[in-house]
């Protein structure tokens, strides 16, 4: 009997232990997150606050065009330099991956806030004519490519995205998540994140009613896509198209309008 009983303790001593399942989304926590934390949102808002400033100081130093080249490059160099940070501490699992839903939902939400935004500018008594952009002789002028093309629909939604949406988003939802619940830590990530956003907007430049309306709306659904698919690719073509069908809108306004 007692043979028995030692080997039967052998048996159950050499059972491997139990792993715990590998985290295949960064919804549900796990290392890829462990490092996205306190310190991580800390350094957002700083680097976000002194951006906003450190550009409203450079508007009123520097001349004309430069003022606002200027305000604007700070305040993505400190926004860039939290982005690489958190990816250099961590990559939140399937964040980065891409569907081709991504892309339907890019383009058909970003040309749906765009809509919106036309309505929006009519509904606050605004003209709802196109936009358009100003020109010398009758030509746009020097460096319009890549202020209004390259700057607005290839550089800004990227970056602003990544900042917003996977820093600031995904680190509260984060940080919440295991005391209150996903659905609450969603909700109150993506309004942060939005006002956050919009708050970024509206102190770089006074900005129009129907304007601050159409951004809280493209924040709205760019965070409801990274928190509905954990993915950040549709929030970034959302974003693409938002911007994009300006330029579309503008170019015919200055030449067809």
């Amino acid at each position: 009997m007692a043979t028995h009983s030692t080997d039967a303790l052998d048996e159950s001593t050499d059972t491997p232990p139990r792993r715990r399942p590998r985290r295949t989304d960064w919804r549900l926590g796990g290392r890829s997150t462990a490092r996205w934390r306190e310190s991580l949102l800390a350094a957002a808002i700083i680097a976000l606050g002194v951006g906003v400033l450190g550009g409203g100081i450079l508007s009123q130093v520097l001349p004309g065009g430069l003022a606002g080249i200027a305000a604007t490059a700070l305040l993505w160099a400190a926004m860039l330099a939290v982005v690489v940070w958190a990816f250099l501490r961590g990559r939140p699992v399937y964040l980065l991956n891409f569907r081709f839903t991504d892309l339907v939902w890019g383009i058909g939400l970003g040309v749906f806030v765009r809509m919106c935004q036309g309505w929006f500018e009519i509904g606050t008594g605004g003209s709802g004519a196109l936009p358009s952009y100003p020109t010398i002789g009758g030509q746009l002028p020097s460096g319009w490519l890549f202020t209004d093309v390259v700057a607005t629909v290839a550089i800004a939604p990227v970056l602003e995205e990544f900042f917003f949406r996977a820093v600031i988003l995904v680190t509260i939802y984060t940080l919440l998540r295991r005391r209150f619940g996903g659905v609450t830590a969603g909700i109150v990530a993506g309004l942060v994140s939005v006002g956050l956003f919009v708050l970024a907007h509206v102190l770089v430049a006074p900005l129009a009613a129907d304007v601050v309306l159409s951004l809280t709306l493209l924040g709205v659904i760019c965070a409801a896509l990274v928190l509905l698919t954990g993915r950040i690719w549709g929030a970034v073509l959302v974003h693409v198209v938002f911007n994009g069908t300006y330029v579309l809108l503008a170019l015919a306004g200055t030449f067809f309008g």
